[in-house]
């Protein structure tokens, strides 16, 4: 009897019993994390961009919590995010990334797509793809109420104004400029610290977006929102300034097609209803 040559059978058997159920489990598991983040949807957003998304402390009203954070996230783009996610079956996930940091993060795959209020312009779309707009946003003004500047018919009114807006927007790159005699102060990094600018009277204006003054005159009983979309002397925006889009990453096309139908769903009556709800629970803050 060949003690030794059994032994060695039997050892290569189970040498070869557990190779195979090594190499099982490992395509198992690479299926299992390939199909999940497959079902995953990666969003990111500012959460300090009321009122369209914005951190809070509890899930109240429906919040999302944020990923590797004790917070959660709500506002508009959180609102349309789940309905995208639900409609296209994915499990969303919330990433907090601060407004610079967005593009690239879309750009490397650290997250599928960001839906924070980016407006579609040429510029954007070199780096990245857009769905079709989630929302329209026209431009407006916001002055103090009792300040010099609230009785302002059009642009031309801001001659010598203090004026700033957030960074890397076209509130701050396309507006501001065509204000005659503007007296343009450094961008703010996030929209409550251009509030906060106009609201202590660092500034005497500020440019920002429909939804984005709505909230804050919900909020700042001071301030005072001017709308010049329909005079002459306002601001001359085109589609992609007030459009505004999900950005992915160049060439995810299966993303990107099942986020278009599934806002095919959608009308503008629908945006507008999110965003007037969006608006009356906003906690616009300089956090």
């Amino acid at each position: 009897m060949n003690v030794k040559g059994d032994k060695d059978m039997n050892m290569k058997r189970i040498l070869a019993v557990l190779l195979t159920l090594l190499m099982a489990a490992t395509l198992l598991y690479g299926c299992g994390d390939t199909g999940s983040q497959g079902k995953v949807l990666r969003v990111g957003m500012e959460c300090a961009y009321a009122p369209y998304n914005w951190t809070q402390p509890t899930n109240a009203n429906g919040a999302v919590p944020i990923k590797d954070s004790s917070n959660y996230a709500y506002g508009y783009d959180v609102m349309m995010a789940k309905y995208l996610a639900e409609k296209i079956g994915y499990t969303l996930e919330i990433h907090k990334i601060d407004w610079d940091g967005l593009p690239l993060a879309v750009q490397t795959g650290a997250i599928d797509c960001v839906i924070a209020g980016q407006s579609i312009t040429a510029e954007r779309l070199e780096s990245v793809d857009f769905t079709k707009p989630y929302y329209y946003a026209s431009i407006v003004c916001l002055v103090l109420a009792n300040g010099p500047y609230a009785s302002a018919t059009g642009i031309s009114s801001f001659s010598g104004a203090k004026c700033t807006s957030q960074i890397s927007t076209v509130w701050y790159t396309v507006c501001l400029p065509q204000i005659p005699g503007a007296d343009i102060q450094p961008a703010t990094e996030t929209a409550p610290a251009m509030l906060v600018a106009l609201t202590s009277g660092a500034v005497d204006l500020v440019v920002t977006d429909m939804p984005t003054a709505m909230a804050a005159v919900s909020v700042y009983p001071q301030l005072k929102l001017l709308d010049f979309s329909d005079a002459d002397d306002g601001f001359q925006v085109s589609d992609e300034e007030i459009n505004i889009g999900i950005s992915l990453q160049k060439g995810n096309k299966d993303l990107l097609d099942k986020l278009n139908d599934a806002l095919s769903g959608l009308t503008v009556a629908d945006f507008e209803r999110m965003m007037n709800d969006a608006i009356k629970v906003q906690p616009l803050s300089e956090d």
